[in-house]
């Protein structure tokens, strides 16, 4: 089963849109593993972005996520990482398809309301970041026949 990192962003956590997104993924048929409601560290959101530490919107970046709450999210499920992707939309909220989550909640590239991992690898390496491996939560859901095969 793969598993994924989200994160509602600052600014869903400001709009109260916290339980709306949590229940899409819950409606799609992923399975909540880890949750914490947190506000990140300078040093949190510097691992995170690393890869963008040369950038000219990296400190900026930084400012805003350790700026508010957010929530950090493990989720599990078959093809979770893609599926996820495309449920949040295309980065910038005006390419986001409606419907998804940044083509409904999102206005500004800067706000766009949820982070999600990009690939299996970068899962591994963020979930570590916000949580220790006695954290997940492995528990068995009685729906599991009517979602997965």
């Amino acid at each position: 089963m793969e598993r994924t990192y989200l994160m509602i962003k600052p600014d869903a956590v400001q709009r109260g849109l916290v339980g709306d997104i949590i229940s899409r993924f819950e409606k799609k048929g992923f399975k909540l593993v880890a949750m914490k409601f947190i506000r990140l560290t300078q040093e949190m959101a510097e691992k995170h972005y690393g890869e963008h530490a040369d950038k000219p919107f990296f400190a900026g970046l930084v400012q805003y996520i350790t700026s508010g709450p957010v929530v950090a999210m493990a989720w599990e499920g078959n093809d979770v990482v893609a599926v996820s992707r495309e449920m949040m939309g295309a980065t910038h909220p005006a390419k986001a398809a409606p419907g998804t989550i940044r083509g409904t909640y999102a206005v500004d590239i800067g706000r766009n309301v949820i982070h999600g991992s990009d690939s299996v690898a970068s899962a591994e390496k963020e979930l570590a970041i916000y949580f220790e491996e006695a954290e997940f939560v492995q528990w068995d859901r009685t729906v599991e026949s009517w979602i997965v095969e």
